[in-house]
């Protein structure tokens, strides 16, 4: 007998009598909890999560802003698709914060590219020191400005998603490491650490694993990359109020800062191609980063209040991947967010919806394709 057919024999014998789902929401981030939002309304809904608590990897980590000329032209239609829930929903997660891109001396090129991509107008050096007085005029020769640029306050998201979804009667099963995948006639048995679910459909909202749990349910790989991140978390500089700074962005993703609380969060915004796993950032990578924001601020870092790392998750085109795998439909991803996961989870939930009811989406049909499995198993 194989070792699956070992596990799931196992799981017959010792676990509890499995619970029947219309849905099994394999990932509790801000994907898997929008996704039982949006579906809860047809049919019974669980979120399987194997931490200990809801957005415990990446979407707990993360200091996401509202970047509606960031991305792939698929992920800024998603994301002009998702401000209106972002804007109103619960009253709101979207405040005013403005984004400053600054051009070091010698890289101008790098500047000129991303000034054009976010829709950005220049600005003078003497303006751009009034929105961030830290910037060193030595050593930048460039800025930009957009008002465009939103904070996003991903708690508050969370929080609504996953209010909204239990309201609608979706269960939630923490600290459920996910053993086996296995096909039923009436869809799948999801062995998990301490119990079985039975479930029509799997969605796959894994984040980092979602390839993984792919080649549980006998599918091969999309060739989603998992790319680390590092964040530090700065003490405000002596003598400023940072509070109403803008979001600072080094051109050429040398680095990028924003006010958190009376302090700032700063990435060294390293694209590392990493395993799936609760990531820890390099010291090397954070020293180096450190080192790139000092070069273009007057900030001497003596000291930090914390570091972190997460990990962002693409397929090859660095869209999201959303709706049934062409091999199996009752597998559904929910996938690649690759950092846009949070201002893109309306749209992306809503799609999921649609492409398993087979309801009209109101996305244009490119954007559809661009996000679908189909793309990547052509």
């Amino acid at each position: 007998m194989s070792i699956a057919g070992l596990i799931s024999n196992l799981f017959r014998r010792n676990a509890r009598k499995p619970a029947i789902y219309d849905f099994a929401i394999i990932g509790g981030g801000i994907a898997g909890l929008s996704a039982a939002a949006a579906l809860a309304p047809l049919g019974r809904v669980v979120i399987i999560e194997a931490a200990p608590q809801l957005a415990f990897h990446s979407s707990g980590r993360s200091a996401e802003m509202y970047l509606p000329n960031h991305g792939t032209r698929a992920v800024r239609t998603l994301t002009a698709a998702s401000a209106t829930h972002l804007h109103f929903a619960n009253g709101g997660v979207l405040n005013k914060r403005g984004m400053l891109l600054l051009g070091r001396i010698g890289e101008e090129q790098y500047f000129d590219y991303e000034m054009r991509a976010g829709a950005m107008a220049p600005i003078s050096l003497e303006d751009a020191g009034v929105y961030f007085p830290l910037m060193n005029q030595h050593h930048v020769s460039r800025a930009a400005w957009s008002s465009d640029a939103l904070d996003l306050d991903t708690h508050a998201l969370i929080k609504g998603y996953s209010d909204q979804a239990r309201a609608e009667g979706a269960d939630l099963h923490l600290n459920a490491q996910v053993l086996g995948l296995y096909q039923t006639p009436s869809g799948w048995e999801v062995g998990c650490s301490d119990r079985v679910v039975q479930a029509r459909y799997v969605i796959n909202a894994a984040g980092a694993w979602a390839d993984v749990l792919a080649g549980y349910a006998g599918l091969p790989p999309l060739g989603l990359t998992c790319l680390r991140r590092s964040m530090i978390d700065l003490p405000s500089p002596s003598g400023y109020d940072v509070r109403r700074w803008p979001h600072v962005r080094a051109a050429g993703g040398r680095w990028y800062a924003t006010p958190s609380g009376h302090g700032l969060i700063l990435s060294s915004a390293e694209e590392d191609p990493v395993m799936p796993t609760d990531s820890s950032p390099d010291e090397t990578v954070l020293a180096n980063g450190l080192a790139r924001f000092e070069d273009m601020t007057t900030m001497s870092v003596s000291r930090v209040n914390r570091t972190w790392a997460g990990l962002r998750t693409f397929a090859a085109d660095r869209s999201p991947v959303v709706g049934p795998d062409p091999l199996l439909p009752s597998f559904i991803w929910l996938a690649g967010q690759g950092g846009t996961g949070f201002q893109t989870a309306p749209a992306l939930s809503d799609l999921l919806a649609d492409r398993i009811t087979g309801r009209a989406s109101s996305l244009p049909p490119e954007t559809v394709f661009a996000v679908s499995p189909d793309r990547l198993r052509g």
